[in-house]
């Protein structure tokens, strides 16, 4: 059973609700009707900011006001609550999307790019480089990379990489041997889960199984994000990878890549 402070922490995240909001939301579920002094004895919450709270969460449909007197409030049923929460957030996101695509072709937008392209000039290209930490944040970088990959993408990776990189990648693959780029993948394919997400790959990239104790992405021989640590070795939340762009990096590596190879034929 989820002890109540993880229910609390929970609810807080789920819901983007305050701790007194969390505490009077749980109360009114188990109690399904309480007036507010109630709620707020059973919560533990100032009788103060009981009736903030309650107005708080009235407004966001968690709860309904019943008439007469005293006042008293019903819960309302958690399958409810979730449909709304979705459906709030999805209609935000679908509007920040909106306000998004307005920006771009603006004059704000075209700052920007001048701003960016500006100050690009001055930085010394040996120099750009950036480290990521959590593989969710890894993954976002290295979409952004693969989209703007113009001829060539070489990825040497792990049995659970090419597994991963299937389930997150597969859409921008498809999308990258539309417009004929040429991909790559090497991964040893000792698992099962490998094997499968390797013959799904197999549509858009030529797929290699060796292992090259490694995982690094190459694009088109400019750029590269490298692993710092073997992926069983690390937990998802810190895995750590380095980008920079180098030419000179990225050759080399992709020289060691087609002889290895070329030696195994």
């Amino acid at each position: 059973m989820v002890s109540n402070d993880e229910l609390l922490k929970k609810l807080r995240s789920a819901f983007n609700l305050n701790i007194y909001e969390a505490k009077v939301w749980l109360a009114i579920l188990s109690r399904g009707v309480a007036t507010a002094g109630e709620l707020s004895d059973m919560s533990n919450v100032p009788r103060s900011r009981s009736y903030d709270v309650l107005e708080g969460l009235e407004k966001k449909g968690f709860i309904i006001m019943k008439l007469g007197r005293p006042i008293q409030y019903l819960a309302v049923q958690p399958q409810e609550i979730l449909k709304r929460v979705k459906k709030q957030i999805t209609e935000k996101a679908e509007e920040e999307v909106v306000s998004l695509q307005k920006l771009e072709g603006t004059d704000v937008y075209d700052e920007l790019n001048g701003l960016f392209k500006h100050g690009i000039q001055h930085v010394d290209p040996t120099t750009i480089a950036g480290s990521f930490q959590g593989r969710s944040s890894i993954y976002a970088h290295l979409g952004s990379m693969l989209q703007n990959a113009q001829k060539e993408v070489t990825v040497v990776t792990t049995a659970d990489g090419i597994a991963r990189k299937f389930e997150s990648l597969r859409n921008t693959f498809k999308k990258l041997k539309q417009n004929k780029v040429k991909i790559t993948i090497i991964a040893p394919l000792r698992t099962e889960r490998a094997k499968t997400a390797a013959k799904e790959l197999e549509e858009y990239a030529t797929i290699k199984d060796a292992d090259l104790n490694a995982r690094f992405v190459l694009i088109d021989n400019q750029e590269i994000m490298f692993m710092v640590n073997h992926d069983k070795e690390v937990h998802e939340s810190v895995d750590t990878a380095i980008w920079t762009k180098s030419p000179f990096f990225a050759s080399t590596l992709k020289t060691f890549c087609d002889s290895f190879l070329n030696g195994k034929k």
